[in-house]
């Protein structure tokens, strides 16, 4: 019989009780099948992420995944010199930890810390998670549609960092924000939108500054409000699109291509 791991003391964690029927904010946990969801719930620790917090050191195995209730976290490649440079977010239409599904414990190949607070994240350890993908099940055919879609994501944001101006990068960041917060305001260093534009604070200043004197959005003392989506859409690229659509189609249609009642984003 295996035994269960003990509770970390650091953390405020709670287990709902098994059978319990719970509403699950993570898309990708509330598109599985209710007996699914249910044999499952149990194996999931419910614990708050903290700004700026590290969930994943490079180098270090992954010990666990996480699925965001709300919030979203920055998945950040480390250089020789310590400099940081964002390649994907994740929040609550994923999960954090992804390579966990083709490799496992193996050593995590980047940083992965949290921009957006949230209360509520589902965390589960990764040797509970491969027994589930190891089922074949809705599970592991989930999972792995996510995973291909999430990979998709990267590709086509390293595309957008090549090739598209810092501007219209900038404007694709803020709604895909906007989408994982469900909300116009949210908390935004300047130094963190540099880590994220793979630039230096003073271009920041006149990226923003650019994007507020068309009346698109507010930034003030780390504090960023968008008063105009459509107009900040028109000034992004097709790669927001292109991203949005591609992890939409995790949860709203099956491998058939038929489409489920699962979330989509806002139009």
């Amino acid at each position: 019989m295996r035994r269960r791991r003990r509770p970390d003391s650091r953390l405020a964690l709670s287990r709902p009780p098994p059978g319990a029927k719970t509403s699950n904010t993570n898309r990708l946990l509330a598109a599985l099948p209710p007996d699914d969801y249910a044999r499952i719930a149990p194996l999931f620790d419910h614990i708050p992420l903290k700004l700026k917090q590290i969930i994943h050191r490079a180098g270090d195995p992954v010990s666990h995944i996480y699925f965001p209730g709300s919030g979203f976290c920055s998945v950040l490649s480390v250089l020789e010199d310590g400099k940081m440079v964002e390649v994907a977010t994740v929040g609550r239409e994923g999960m954090i930890g992804a390579s966990a599904v083709l490799r496992g414990r193996a050593a995590e190949p980047s940083v992965t810390m949290v921009q957006a607070a949230t209360p509520v994240c589902y965390r589960i350890t990764t040797d509970e998670f491969c027994n589930e993908m190891n089922r074949r099940g809705a599970f592991s055919v989930l999972l792995a549609r996510y995973a291909h879609a999430y990979f998709g994501f990267v590709m086509q944001s390293t595309v957008c960092n090549a090739v598209h101006t810092i501007e219209q990068r900038l404007a694709r960041w803020l709604l895909t924000a906007q989408d994982r917060v469900d909300q116009n305001d949210f908390p935004l260093t300047q130094e963190f939108v540099a880590m994220m534009l793979g630039t230096t604070r003073p271009t920041v200043t006149v990226v923003a500054g650019t994007l507020q004197r068309a009346g698109l959005i507010t930034y003030r003392h780390g504090h960023l409000t968008i008063l105009d989506r459509e107009g900040l859409e028109q000034a992004s690229c097709e790669c927001y699109r292109v991203a949005a659509a591609l992890l939409d189609s995790v949860t709203t249609t099956t491998d058939d291509g038929q489409s489920t009642d699962g979330h989509r984003r806002r139009d």
